[in-house]
């Protein structure tokens, strides 16, 4: 069978791959072609463009960059023409993938949504489109399942891929993993700025200006896949070092990280790091968003799940050298830190097992 998957971040390239590894292991002959990244292209296929080119974060920025958007929809619509694939499989990345779910339905083609947009939090009305052109929702979250059944939509809960990935992690040594990467003895905190050149800038530069704080400890910058070791080299100094593509090994030898709001600030819970969640955007983009976006109490994903604060979220104006200071001092020690570890296994528990990529891939193949 031929299948067109089209994942726009480093995390739906992280979950696509895995699904893609999951459907060879029950459809051999399987071929694929997809939008997405290196781990996607290490399981083999046929890449057609990398989500480095497609990540445009914010209303302002978007704005900016919609000659590129448009301009990658119509290529998207005629490469999924010419190609005509049984099934097309869309993660996340909700402003592109649903425009090329309408195309690809009217085209007779099969539509699969794996990892659904955060319709819960905002832009609801996007349920008709995705009741009118989406044959298989596959939900991530516990509560998902609930939110489409209110809105008549018949989704699938097949837990969460992020497990998949961390349990299948073998065991690390944190001394030889700062040999590895000439870094000290002392004990790391990590740095996790996101992974678009627009959030790293924004972000980087107020998550080290804790360091003088912090004389006892190294940190480190998580360095995203997608963007090359030269960008990273105005950050970093004899006391700031940087790893590339090597998150989850950083983390595990990390005493606590400080988090860019995203898909990292679960991952960091399912590795027990306590962690800082930061978030710091265009005026203008969370201007517009704090308008649009209801009911949601939290940004991060570990408190949205919880539906409760299990991590601080420093936000905008409280994104400060002061306040980072003081919730990371919290977190290194103390019963804080406890608490936080409790909670994470708590969420863990309500995230259920592992296997969410196993049984994506037994929907979508068992259905064709």
């Amino acid at each position: 069978m031929k299948y067109y998957l089209i994942a726009g971040e480093a995390s739906g390239d992280l979950h696509g791959s895995n699904l893609m590894k999951s459907i060879l292991a029950k459809d051999p002959d399987a071929e694929f072609r997809f939008w997405g990244g290196d781990l996607m292209e290490k399981v083999g296929g046929k890449p057609v463009k990398h989500y480095r080119d497609l990540a445009f974060m914010g209303f302002l920025e978007v704005a900016l960059n919609l000659k590129t958007i448009l301009r990658n929809i119509k290529f998207c619509k005629e490469d999924i023409t010419k190609n005509r694939p049984d099934v097309l499989i869309l993660i996340d990345y909700p402003g592109f993938n649903l425009r090329i779910a309408k195309f690809a339905r009217e085209l007779g083609i099969k539509v699969v949504y794996y990892i659904s947009p955060q319709l819960w939090a905002w832009k609801e009305g996007r349920v008709e489109t995705i009741r009118k052109y989406v044959d298989e929702m596959l939900v991530i979250l516990p509560f998902e399942q609930d939110f489409y059944k209110k809105h008549r939509v018949d989704a699938h809960f097949v837990g969460h891929p992020l497990l998949d990935a961390i349990s299948g992690l073998k065991d690390i040594s944190p001394e030889n993993f700062k040999k590895e990467h000439q870094l000290s003895d002392k004990e790391i905190i990590a740095l996790l700025p996101g992974s678009r050149k627009q959030e790293v800038e924004k972000m980087l530069e107020i998550m080290l200006s804790v360091r003088s704080h912090f004389p006892e400890y190294q940190f480190v910058i998580a360095g995203a896949p997608s963007l090359e070791k030269e960008f990273y080299q105005k950050f970093t100094d004899k006391n700031v070092h940087f790893v590339s593509n090597k998150t989850y090994d950083l983390l595990r030898c990390s005493k606590a990280a400080l988090v860019t709001s995203g898909t990292a600030t679960l991952e960091t819970a399912l590795l027990k790091i306590p962690e800082v969640v930061c978030y710091r955007g265009s005026k203008i983009s969370y201007a517009i968003a704090k308008r649009l976006v209801k009911h949601i109490k939290y940004i991060s994903l570990v408190n949205l799940i919880m539906d409760r604060e299990v991590v601080k979220e420093l936000i905008q104006e409280e994104l400060t050298t002061e306040n980072l200071v003081s919730e990371l001092q919290k977190i290194i020690s103390g019963e804080k830190r406890e608490v936080m570890l409790d909670d994470f296994a708590a969420l863990r528990e309500k995230l259920g097992g592992s296997g969410a990529s196993e049984k994506a891939a037994d929907i979508i193949v068992s259905g064709l």
